[in-house]
């Protein structure tokens, strides 16, 4: 039978695209769906404005700093309207160059929601399309328990597109998104609140690290509310909005922020027409191939639930489009030692095993650990230490994790994940001889087993 393309993708974010793209390039003739935005959650609602906003917070710490060397400095104004266009016109500016990317490899772009009809078919605001074969990559979405006032709080997704910067701000979770939120509100002005319903936040990342951020987070001035969660909202006279928490305490503030989670996002896919099935936490079963249960669809990204990262959906589009397209370049996802950062203030990195996850494989661990305060720091009253660890197994000097909170944490766990990915040991970190004076030179320095 003859289809009208050979890959029809559903939902233009980083796995789509790239899975479109070098689809095409291999000599597919594919479609690309998109009912939003071009990018997806990571151009438009995620890491990229993050990031930009997260720069944006940093320039306190700049200014504070700025007199230890030498700078005086007139009173800063921060101004949040100038931040949000400013970072509108970047993502207006991205938007247009992954349309390029797109239309340049040949790939055809119909902007309109996608919804399957059959194994390969896929309607498009009343027009019908045949595929060989069907990509769902639409990303997740963000959700708020159902509680009382649930309509009262915004998401990540609101976050970016508030009209002023809220001058009392509750952030609601404990996890990446809820940290570095509110390290956004606290370093941009507002008077800020976590709340994380758990004894501490980031569960998963190392011990040490969630200690250590924990501590930090508190000289900032943080205030950090653990096991407390939220009963209901109700909106005051004045506007601003009262939590009521299940302790029975209240607290007021002028915006409630809920980083608890995300859900795939299936709404009116037309997966009923379909035989793709659901695991038990609701995301798309896929095999190590991405083929879902139904032979001629496949699924990658935030929507299959494994590891919700732009650069794992990256490489899973183009394993996708390999295996279909160019299989002597196939290769599969490798989801061992992917570096992450978490972009709090201070940040994280982190690459490898976690202390606790080594102990429970079975290693026999040594643990290195070092406590510092940053020289840039030295000539200044702030006070904040940086946090360094190696993970090693005891028994082949392999280096299993590498952990760091402290500035640039993100760029400098980078090439340590290559040195994991390599399989390197402690004998070589020892043996690397450190770039002077850097705090990332520290990781080749460590010599005393911490425990």
């Amino acid at each position: 039978m003859a289809y009208d393309f050979d890959l029809f993708v559903i939902g233009a974010g980083s796995g789509g695209v790239r899975a479109a793209r070098f689809a095409a390039g291999f000599g597919a003739k594919v479609a690309v769906a998109e009912s939003r935005y071009l990018g997806g959650t990571c151009v438009n609602v995620g890491c990229v404005p993050k990031k930009l906003l997260v720069y944006g917070a940093h320039v306190a710490d700049e200014l504070e700093q700025a007199a230890g060397f030498g700078w005086t400095l007139e009173e800063g104004h921060f101004d949040w309207g100038t931040l949000i266009a400013n970072k509108n016109r970047e993502i207006e500016r991205l938007n247009g160059i992954y349309r390029n990317l797109l239309v340049n490899s040949g790939v055809t772009l119909l902007q309109g929601h996608a919804r399957i009809t059959g194994a390969n078919e896929v309607e498009v605001e009343g027009q019908r399309y045949s595929a060989a074969n069907i990509l769902i990559a639409t990303g997740g979405w963000p959700q708020v328990p159902d509680i009382p006032g649930k309509e009262l709080a915004i998401t990540s997704n609101e976050a970016f597109y508030l009209k002023q910067l809220p001058r009392r701000v509750l952030v609601v979770g404990g996890g990446y998104i809820a940290v570095e939120f509110a390290g956004i509100f606290q370093g941009l002005g507002a008077d800020t609140t976590l709340l994380y319903r758990g004894d501490l936040f980031l569960r998963g990342f190392d011990g040490s690290v969630r200690t250590h951020l924990k501590e930090e987070l508190e000289k900032r001035g943080l205030n950090l509310q653990f096991n407390a969660d939220i009963q209901r909202i109700d909106k005051l006279e004045d506007g601003s909005l009262k939590a009521t928490l299940k302790d029975g305490r209240e607290l007021v503030a002028d915006c409630v922020f809920y980083a608890t989670g995300r859900r795939p996002m299936l709404d009116n896919l037309g997966l009923e027409n379909t035989g793709v099935e659901l695991d038990e936490r609701g995301y798309i079963r896929v095999d190590q191939q991405y083929q879902t249960t139904a032979p001629s669809i496949l699924a990658i990204g935030d929507v299959i639930g494994r590891v919700q990262l732009t650069p794992v959906a990256l490489a899973e589009g183009m394993a996708v489009a390999r295996r279909l397209f160019k299989p002597e370049q196939y290769r599969t996802v490798d989801y061992q030692n992917i570096p992450t950062a978490v972009f709090s203030q201070p940040p994280i990195g982190t690459v490898g095993l976690t202390e606790e996850q080594a102990l429970a494989a079975g290693h026999k661990v040594q643990i290195f650990e070092s406590r510092f305060r940053a020289m840039k720091l030295t000539l200044t009253d702030i006070q904040e230490k940086t946090l360094m660890k190696l993970v090693v197994d005891a028994e082949t000097d392999k280096v299993l994790g590498c952990h760091m909170v402290g500035p640039d944490a993100g760029e400098i766990i980078q090439g340590l994940g290559i040195a994991l990915k390599a399989g390197a040991t402690k004998q070589q970190f020892d043996e690397t001889i450190g770039v002077h004076p850097t705090a990332a030179e520290e990781f080749v320095t460590m010599r005393t087993v911490t425990r």
